[in-house]
């Protein structure tokens, strides 16, 4: 019997597939992903780019997981040993508990390994409590791979719970469990934007992880509550690789958030994803994709909250001027949007609850520029944005579209300047939409581009 391919399976969890999930992406068949970890054949030269892509790992990397040292079947290496995985430690309440993070995980650049390395230090608490823990809990949580990883801020006797959960879901998955779950993603969200996609996102794929693999063992209730939680996740994840330009992977999970919310019966999400894939369309500048998706999440069946309308027909206004409409023609439309989100009344809080009037006036002033109404654009940007109201990246962004809009207002020393402050923050947290987006300024710049404030800026950019 063929030798197996441990690490090639663990890149695969690490990264939140499924054989099955991983054979659909590829169009393949699952039996040849299982030929591939099995040690019985190898992925064919023309598969490998896009299959390390999927893993989140380099070129370089796939090749050293297909070329490591393969276990045979039944010896201890078909089930990583505390050796093979970096023990992160984490403070709860004063405490200092062990958790165990993936080398694949590590290895896919989503993780900065010389700050865990850094937290690491001091550790000697914590390697006692780890040794407190039964070996099958410890077992468990290891077997499982990112998806212990994924739970930071755990106290022991909540380790415990957790890692019975993962270890008998039908048995152990309850309410309580399924609640940490969802503080968990809320605690992701809320650091999303000073922390950036590359560091939030193994955490959130470590929870999804869990939904996938549990979602099909626990009781039906808590089956149809898990994959409600599981839907706002997979958005979450789909939102993280669109700041990463990673658009593949963002439809992908916006598909299985819709697949998920159809099973949960959550209608106000579905629609919700509509929204989020008009914004995608936008991303890859299709108009006309964006606006029958903006008008779809309109839809009464969906009966989603007035601040979700609010933007739909928000992006349904900047499609309409993408495809030659004027600012003018449009304006009824953005009015419409500020009316619908004055009157939202609450209704299901944690749908679109970030969205606000400082972010509407954001995007009235992105869809001003399409419209070819720059000066009007920048006069908002200058009323309205401040460092204060949004997150770091969200700041960075928006500076990235007020240098483009100064850029084609003429204003090219102040559109460098604006554009060299996106910079620094678009670095700081890895967003790869900043950067394309200043790519895009530059582009607009081009007419100027022997100024000193203009060369700085390219330069910047090009880091």
């Amino acid at each position: 019997m063929a030798a197996k391919r441990t690490g090639l399976a663990r890149a695969r969890k690490a990264a939140g597939h499924t054989q099955e999930r991983l054979a659909q992406l590829l169009g393949i068949d699952t039996s040849t992903v299982a030929r591939w970890e099995s040690g019985q054949s190898e992925p064919s030269p023309h598969r490998r780019p896009m299959l390390a892509r999927l893993l989140m790992v380099s070129r370089e990397q796939l090749e050293e997981l297909l070329r490591e040292p393969a276990s045979s079947p039944g010896s201890q290496a078909d089930e990583p040993a505390p050796s093979d995985h970096m023990l992160v430690p984490v403070v709860v309440e004063g405490r200092t508990v062990l958790l165990s993070l993936d080398p694949q995980t590590i290895a896919a650049r989503t993780v900065d390994p010389h700050t865990i390395a850094a937290e690491r230090n001091g550790a000697a608490v914590a390697a006692a409590q780890w040794g407190d823990m039964s070996p099958l809990d410890r077992r468990s949580l290891l077997k499982h791979g990112l998806a212990a990883a994924a739970l930071p801020a755990l106290g022991l006797d909540e380790l415990h719970q957790v890692a019975a959960a993962l270890a008998d879901a039908r048995r152990y998955f309850d309410r309580a469990v399924l609640d940490y779950f969802k503080r968990q993603l809320t605690a992701c969200k809320t650091g999303d934007g000073d922390r950036g996609p590359k560091r939030t996102l193994p955490l959130v794929l470590g929870l999804l992880g869990a939904v996938e693999e549990h979602a099909r063992e626990v009781k039906p209730q808590v089956r149809r509550e898990l994959l409600a939680a599981g839907a706002e996740g997979a958005e979450f994840a789909a939102w993280l690789y669109r700041d990463l330009r990673d658009f593949g992977r963002s439809l992908y999970w916006y598909d299985r958030a819709t697949e998920w919310a159809q099973e949960a019966g959550d209608a106000p999400m579905q629609g919700y994803i509509l929204l989020k894939k008009a914004q995608l369309a936008f991303d890859e500048r299709e108009p006309l994709r964006m606006l029958t998706l903006a008008q779809a999440a309109q839809q009464k069946t969906w009966s989603v909250p007035q601040r979700v309308q609010a933007e739909a027909v928000q992006q349904e206004a900047r499609a309409e001027v993408m495809l030659g409409a004027t600012a003018e023609a449009v304006r009824p439309r953005l009015d419409q949007a500020r009316e619908l989100l004055e009157g939202d009344a609450g209704e299901n809080p944690s749908l679109g609850a970030h969205y606000s009037h400082r972010l509407l006036t954001m995007q009235t002033a992105i869809c001003y520029t399409e419209a070819g109404a720059p000066r009007q654009a920048a006069e908002l940007y200058r009323q309205t944005l401040r460092e204060t109201t949004f997150s770091k990246r969200d700041y960075g962004f928006f500076l990235s579209y007020m240098a483009g809009s100064l850029a084609l207002a003429g204003e090219p020393d102040q559109a460098a300047t604006t554009g060299l402050e996106s910079a620094s923050r678009a670095f700081a947290t890895n967003s790869d939409r900043t950067k394309q987006q200043l790519v895009t300024v530059l582009d607009y710049l081009r007419p100027w581009q022997h100024r000193p404030a203009v060369r700085e800026l390219r330069h910047a950019v090009a880091a």
